[in-house]
């Protein structure tokens, strides 16, 4: 196939609409079920690409769930605690601890299920039928691997009433060395980001505590690898193989930081024993679950513990959990890592971070204010490597 008609581009307007090799070549890609969309390619494009290098980084399965050309989180294979399992809704899967690939899944859709509501999936590795029958239960756009068992294939066929899009790729493609694209007419072209990000990437460090440990080693590539490939400005908070909260698109570097830190916290106390034991009654979807968990933690538009509320979603009413629960809970988190696509510019992304339990940093240095930014790292027993390189993805 060397070119694919799209229904329309980014909107519906935006007609008419394909994909197709510049060069006449095959495209590197089999449509197995559905017809993805313009929007639906460029997440599949891009998710590729992170858990492709990320496989290669860390020699681990790994998926990604992606929602408008930015992941809601990537995660390595590792199993998941009982918690966590109840905390992602996946303490049912039969076999989950068998397929890494699975897990994998798992951690990356449970980070933000609120963000993963619609999502793009991509998977390092060929799809089994653990992780396919993950993904059938949620709501998502399509997916994307290197291939798909048998049984895998038929399970995600059910999807969407036989409409669900799956997409093989090949994984010995490797595209041209300069990229093209046009904005207004202009074509801009530039060499791709071969940037490798691996261990070694985090050997200069510049604080007072010198001592990574294995674990923040991993995150903090998870943190990198997720970085190259989300919109900018971003910041990334990782912690036991996955990305936890992912800020991206801000104009202000904080604003990244505050908002990928709250997604982190949000993320910790989904493991609270009053989230995990929330009396929902048996009528609420999925969907609605993550809607009230997120309403129960962060205290949103509706207060979903008051009279005349509680009713619609769980069986009893239940205690609210308090500012002061929350701030003791997450005082007791530490061993988090996170990544900046660009130098921190002032000390108060640090202080920020270390309200998450932050201990490990790896940002590119270069600010003006670097040495201010140490000191603070230092203050808290941080360290921090300055990678020196910028990850900007527009």
């Amino acid at each position: 196939m060397k070119e694919f008609e799209l229904k329309y581009g980014c909107n519906p307007n935006q007609k008419p609409s394909k994909i197709y090799m510049e060069n006449g070549t095959e495209l590197p890609i089999e449509i197995l079920c559905g017809r993805p969309g313009y929007i639906n390619f460029l997440d599949a494009f891009n998710s590729w690409q992170l858990v492709k290098e990320l496989k290669e980084a860390t020699g681990m399965p790994c998926a990604t769930s992606f929602k408008h050309v930015s992941p809601t989180s990537a995660a390595v294979g590792k199993k998941l605690s009982e918690k966590l399992k109840k905390a992602c809704f996946v303490d049912d899967i039969e076999g989950l601890d068998d397929s890494p690939l699975a897990c994998a899944y798992a951690r990356a859709r449970g980070t933000d299920r609120m963000s993963s509501f619609g999502d793009w999936i991509a998977l390092s590795d060929v799809c089994d039928a653990t992780t396919a029958t993950l993904i059938k239960r949620e709501i998502s756009d399509g997916v994307i691997a290197p291939g798909y068992t048998d049984e895998a294939l038929e399970i995600l066929k059910t999807k969407r009433k036989g409409n669900y899009n799956i997409v093989k790729i090949d994984p010995s493609y490797v595209p041209e060395v300069q990229e093209k694209k046009q904005v207004f007419g202009i074509t801009f072209e530039q060499g791709r980001n071969n940037f490798k990000i691996d261990r070694e990437l985090l050997s200069d460090i510049v604080t007072e505590n010198k001592e990574f440990t294995e674990d923040a080693i991993t995150d903090l590539i998870i943190s990198l690898i997720t970085l190259k490939y989300t919109q900018s400005n971003s910041v990334c908070y990782a912690y036991d193989g996955q990305a936890i909260g992912v800020g991206a698109g801000q104009q202000s570097r904080i604003h990244c930081t505050r908002l990928a830190g709250t997604k982190a916290d949000t993320w910790h106390l989904r493991q609270h024993e009053k989230v995990l034991n929330l009396p929902f009654l048996p009528t609420i979807a999925r969907p609605d679950r993550d809607n009230v968990i997120d309403g129960y933690i962060n205290k949103n538009e509706e207060d979903v513990c008051a009279d005349g509320v509680w009713q619609k979603y769980f069986t009893h009413q239940p205690e609210p959990l308090t500012a002061e629960e929350m701030r003791a809970y997450l005082d007791t988190i530490t061993g988090v890592s996170v990544g900046s696509d660009a130098f921190f510019p002032f000390s108060d992304n640090i202080e920020r971070a270390r309200r998450s339990g932050v201990s490990f940093i790896a940002e590119p240095g270069g600010s003006i204010r670097d040495d201010l930014v140490i000191d603070c790292c230092n203050k808290y027993g941080i360290v921090m490597a300055f990678t020196k390189m910028r990850l900007f993805h527009h």
